[in-house]
């Protein structure tokens, strides 16, 4: 049985949170690099709240960081200058609502707010066309949802340990239900953090919500690259780390162009300061892939 193998009531909390991928960074940042290219902000309304880029200039394809839950911009601060400077790429961060320096938007968290935020963003930066996401935790769920929303839209993504529809099983959800509502009860008898309000707002229809998620599929014709932390967001849990990189080695096999690599000594919130040249090597194999293909001249 699932419950019995993921030792779900063992580790509750630290399960569901890295589920949730609601977590603060606690890796130990390096050094910036000198020299960094230089980045603007800009401030972008969506459904009457404010969302905050940040925009290092450079050609297409534009590389669209987006971290996961619990997580501003500032966990690419390293990361994207890096990879304006490797790739010439314009690079664009941003916090999600209710993350970083954007507005917190009160009710449930859904995915198709995310992403018309991200839409409106983009569009107002005039960026709606040969953009690569690079999608940590969380945030796999909002890659997936746009890429099939605004086909067209998106030539290519890295998925940093995310969240993929072939994980949310419905033996994994019905075996969360109790923990999630564990949870929560604890979560409500905090005090009421920003931090704390944006996992109470995902765990709201959590099974529903991922149920509808399980359902997408990735285009076949965008190519991606799935990397996996060696830890996994299950550190406390072998049995279900073991389910978390088996979804993730599904999800990889299932249709053309996409690839699958292991960050080896990583961990699942670390891993941009840990290895960046791991992601920054899958972005560069996304990029050379577009590049070649007809349909995605070189600008």
């Amino acid at each position: 049985m699932v419950k019995h193998s993921i030792h779900l009531h063992r580790k509750a909390i630290a399960v569901v949170s890295a589920v949730l991928a609601a977590v603060s960074l606690t890796a130990v940042s390096a050094p910036a690099a000198t020299s960094s290219p230089s980045s603007a902000t800009r401030k972008v309304t969506n459904a009457e709240h404010d969302l905050v880029f940040h925009v290092i200039d450079g050609k297409l394809p534009a590389l669209v960081l987006d971290a996961g839950g619990g997580l501003s911009s500032s966990y690419w601060k390293d990361l994207a200058p890096r990879l304006a400077k490797a790739t010439g790429s314009k690079v664009i961060t941003y916090d999600r609502a209710g993350e970083g320096k954007s507005d917190e938007v009160s009710g449930p968290w859904r995915v198709e707010n995310a992403v018309s935020d991200l839409e409106a963003g983009l569009r107002a930066l005039g960026v709606t066309k040969k953009v690569v996401l690079v999608s940590h935790s969380i945030a796999g769920e909002v890659a997936t949802t746009f890429v099939n929303k605004y086909p067209g839209w998106v030539s290519g993504a890295v998925l940093v340990d995310a969240n993929v529809p072939d994980f949310f099983t419905d033996e994994m959800l019905t075996a969360f239900e109790p923990v999630i509502e564990q949870q929560r009860a604890a979560l409500l008898a905090q005090p009421s953090t920003k931090n704390n309000r944006q996992l109470l707002a995902v765990m709201v229809d959590y099974a529903a919500t991922h149920r509808a998620f399980h359902r997408l599929s990735w285009p076949l014709d965008v190519p991606v690259t799935a990397i996996v932390t060696s830890e996994t967001p299950f550190a406390d849990s072998p049995e279900a780390a073991q389910l978390w990189r088996d979804a993730q080695a599904r999800f990889a096999q299932a249709g053309p162009g996409r690839k699958h690599v292991v960050a080896e000594n990583t961990t699942h919130e670390g891993i941009a300061t840990e290895r960046p040249d791991v992601i920054a090597g899958a972005v560069e194999d996304v990029l050379k892939t577009i590049r070649q293909s007809k349909n995605h001249p070189a600008e």
